[in-house]
């Protein structure tokens, strides 16, 4: 029996469905989760995104909350959906190893299986426009599959991306070998913790996080824990936009102007980005594409839709304004009937 749209957690509009990917994991059959906020044909019939599909992939530690997202791209007339990637989120399972996985391009299966459901398959001709927005290590892994894919996406918009490791390019390449080894022979051992907290104690003092969804399981308040398979993985893939690569298509990436080294709390974090080094990501993302638009905002946190009010209006601001050069309407919009 074929699975269907049931609520999600987050509540109306918001509905799921679990995307079985035909893999068998430590437990059982891995799983993605889809989710999904439409809006009305009615309310959408005059905004300049109505044939524009937009997904969403979470970075790490993380999943799909994110209300006011959703709100936006829907305003504009965009169906929204969102995915919950194997072991995180809805997706994860007893007994899985949170996040793990041996390659990025691994999550072709998840994605391709979200995007088969929203009638973007591989051999499907959707009338549709397709844009891709990834946080974090969701931005890296959606930059990796457009740069394979070609042609798919009309736009990739990237929300503060992990296109290189905080140590920097040399760091990388100094501690690759040795990544590379350890993960060859223990992919999922134990690695010390890198994750003390801060980045949610930032989120906590700002007042972004989700109410009433109680599954700490899903966001630990110092991530999960990471593993040398996991991370090798991400070497390769900061290794392959080091070399460049081509997204094939127009690239926003939204950044905060300036990071804080998360050794130490300090109240900076709340208005600076305490997970990555954004200067390095700013140059790493003129090596993903031939456009490429890189914005930087002030106050922004990592997450730069989940920062304090005037930051988060002006990355909400910026984002529209580049859309509506980058996307502009295939056809004229229609007048809007005029009130009685």
């Amino acid at each position: 029996m074929a699975a269907e749209w049931i609520p999600d957690v987050l509540g109306k509009p918001f509905e799921q469905l679990t995307l079985d990917l035909g893999i068998e994991g430590e437990t059982g059959p891995l799983v993605a989760t889809l989710v999904r906020s439409i809006p009305s044909p009615l309310a959408s019939w005059w905004q300049p995104l109505r044939d524009v599909d937009v997904l969403y992939v979470h970075g790490w530690s993380d999943y799909f909350f994110q209300v006011e997202l959703a709100r936006f791209w829907n305003g504009l007339g965009a169906r929204f959906f969102a995915l919950d990637l194997r072991r995180y989120g809805r997706s994860l399972r007893p007994g899985q190893a949170p996040g793990y996985v041996d390659a990025l391009d691994d999550y072709d299966a998840d994605i391709e299986a979200a995007l088969s459901e929203m009638g973007h398959g591989a051999d499907a001709a959707s009338p549709r426009r397709l844009v891709l927005l990834g946080h974090s290590t969701g931005g890296l892994t959606l930059t990796l599959w457009a740069a394979r894919h070609r042609g798919r996406a009309t736009a990739l918009v990237l929300n503060s991306p992990w296109l290189e490791l905080q140590l920097g390019a040399i760091g990388r390449q100094a501690i690759a070998p040795l990544v590379h080894a350890r993960a060859r022979f223990d992919p999922r051992g134990s690695q010390p913790p890198v994750d003390l907290g801060f980045y949610t104690r930032a989120q906590t003092e700002i007042g972004v996080l989700p109410l009433g969804i109680d599954k700490p399981e899903w966001r630990p308040e110092r991530g999960f824990i990471t593993r040398p398979g996991w991370l090798a993985a991400v070497l390769d893939g900061h290794r392959r936009v080091a070399a460049g690569i081509d997204v094939g298509c127009p690239a926003l990436v939204l950044l905060s102007t300036r990071s804080a080294p998360p050794v130490a709390w300090d109240e900076a974090m709340t208005s600076a980005d305490s997970v990555l080094v954004v200067d390095d990501i700013a140059r790493s993302a003129t090596r993903i594409g031939s456009l490429v638009t890189v914005a930087r905002i002030d106050g922004a946190i990592h997450d730069v839709f989940l920062s304090r009010t005037e930051p988060r209006a002006e990355a909400y601001r910026l984002l529209e304004q580049w859309t509506s050069g980058c996307l502009v309407p295939r056809h004229p919009l229609p007048v809007r009937p005029a009130r009685p």
